[in-house]
C-alpha cells in the first residue's frame, strides 16, 4: 500500500421533500417540492492493516450510505417540512393534511437544512473519519455548501 495519506470520499444522495417558508415574502411562502440531491464528503487515514478486509478503505460506502440513509435520507424523504414555531405548523397540525410532516425548529432554508445536516452526521460517523463537506442541491442550478475548516472562520 502507498504511504498512509489523507482520503476523501464522496456520495450522492437523493431524495424528495416539500417545504414551505413560513412569513416568506415571496412564492416559496406556498408549500411546493424539491428534488434534492446531497453530496456527502468525509475525511480520513484508509485502514492500514494488512490481513484485514477493509484494510486501504477510509469508510465502507455501504456504511457511508447506512449512516447518512439512517440520520437524514429516512427522515427526509417524501416529507413536508415545516418551522414549528409558525402559524402554518399550527394550521397543518389541526387539520392533519399530511402524514409524514416534520416539525423543524429553524425555517427550512437549503442553509439551514445543510447546516442540521452537518451535525447530525459530525455525531454519527465512526471514529477517524471527519465530515469535510456537505453540498445540498435544492435544484438543478441552486445548493447551498458546507466546509468543516469555515466552520472555524469568523467572517
Amino acid at each position: 500500500m502507498p504511504e498512509e495519506q489523507t482520503i476523501r470520499l464522496t456520495r450522492k444522495f437523493t431524495f424528495e421533500a416539500a417545504h414551505a417558508l413560513a412569513d416568506y415574502d415571496g412564492a416559496c411562502r406556498n408549500i411546493h417540492g424539491h428534488s434534492y440531491s446531497l453530496y456527502v464528503t468525509v475525511r480520513g487515514r484508509p485502514l492500514n492493516e494488512p490481513g484485514n478486509p477493509k484494510h486501504g478503505m477510509l469508510i465502507d460506502f455501504s456504511l457511508l450510505k447506512e449512516i447518512v440513509n439512517s440520520v437524514i435520507i429516512d427522515q427526509f424523504d417524501h416529507a413536508l417540512l415545516i418551522n414549528d414555531t409558525s402559524s402554518l405548523w399550527q394550521t397543518l397540525m389541526k387539520e392533519e393534511a399530511f402524514g409524514k410532516l416534520i416539525a423543524l425548529p429553524y425555517q427550512p432554508t437549503c442553509e439551514n437544512m445543510i447546516s442540521d445536516f452537518a451535525s447530525r452526521l459530525k455525531k454519527a460517523l465512526p471514529a477517524g473519519v471527519e465530515l469535510f463537506s456537505l453540498k445540498l442541491n435544492e435544484t438543478s442550478a441552486s445548493y447551498a455548501e458546507w466546509f468543516a475548516g469555515d466552520q472555524k472562520r469568523k467572517l
